[in-house]
């Protein structure tokens, strides 16, 4: 009867960390997509390696070999990998609740950081007309997405409001997006 259910208990483990690592091979691969199709990597230079690709990258190697440790310490019963998947598992936890702690305790200034960098980037494509496309490219397929017009409203492009602010075609004077 015990053995039966240690066997239940082991194989449970090995499908969860299976599962596991599909999802953080899964992410890994995503991760690589954007880095290889990325955009909007002008709008924050400040952080200009800060970005979505990278961090799906190291969250899917990280989720990877974890959950390959604990399917290969569950099928061979090996004690010493076992052990090593609980500690990694463990000092995880810790990583991701001091992030959310920091995150919390410093959520205003992380708000202002983005909203002064943003708003650095804005005056790219702004001051600078067509030297940096790129930038101005970026910014144009948010506001078309997102229906928008600059980090507050139309006021911070100034007087050289672009297309993509726009709600009409053809652009009109005050017929711009709220917000």
């Amino acid at each position: 009867m015990s053995q039966s259910c240690l066997n239940c208990l082991k194989y449970t483990m090995c499908a969860v960390n299976l599962i596991c690592w599909l999802c953080g091979a899964s992410v890994l691969g995503f991760g690589i997509y954007l880095m290889m199709n990325s955009k909007f990597l002008s709008l924050i230079p400040t952080l200009s390696s800060l970005n979505i690709a990278n961090f799906l990258v190291i969250t899917g190697t990280i989720v990877t070999c974890i959950s390959f440790l604990g399917f290969l310490g569950a099928l061979k019963e090996n004690r010493c990998l076992l052990i090593s998947y609980f500690i990694l598992l463990f000092i995880l936890m810790l990583a991701e609740l001091s992030i959310a702690c920091v995150l919390l305790v410093y959520e205003q200034k992380i708000d202002r950081f983005f909203e002064k960098d943003l708003m650095n980037s804005l005056k790219l494509p702004r001051e600078l007309q067509t030297r940096n496309q790129t930038n101005k490219d970026d910014w144009d397929t948010i506001q078309s997405l997102f229906k928008c017009c600059g980090v507050h409203n139309v006021s911070d492009w100034k007087n050289n409001v672009p297309a993509s602010c726009c709600n009409t075609k053809p652009c009109k004077p005050h017929h711009y997006w709220p917000q």
